[in-house]
């Protein structure tokens, strides 16, 4: 199994639809940890959509979990924007 393929997650969503997404980062915000995560069902014209979960670690077994706190998830959602806006900045840096 490559990297990548280690890297892909399956989460199901509200109407049962499976969306496979490749693990970008886990950061912690506020004493949480949150998984970044990047839907690979786009096309290649598209853009990723970028998807926020809380993580967990029990038992040696990962957990993703939707936010259910509107408030929380604006907060963390303005955090993981200010990230990869500072990436994508020093990404066009080192063109």
């Amino acid at each position: 199994m490559t990297e990548e393929e280690n890297n892909l997650i399956e989460l199901t969503d509200d109407e049962g639809n499976v969306i496979k997404c490749a693990l970008y980062d886990i950061i912690e915000f506020e004493d949480k940890q949150y998984a970044i995560l990047a839907d690979m069902s786009h096309t290649e014209d598209e853009e990723y959509d970028t998807i926020i979960v809380t993580y967990k670690e029990e038992d040696g077994m990962s957990y993703f979990e939707t936010i259910e706190d509107d408030d929380e998830f604006d907060r963390v959602s303005d955090y993981v924007d200010k990230i990869l806006e500072e990436e994508y900045e020093d990404d066009e840096d080192e063109e």
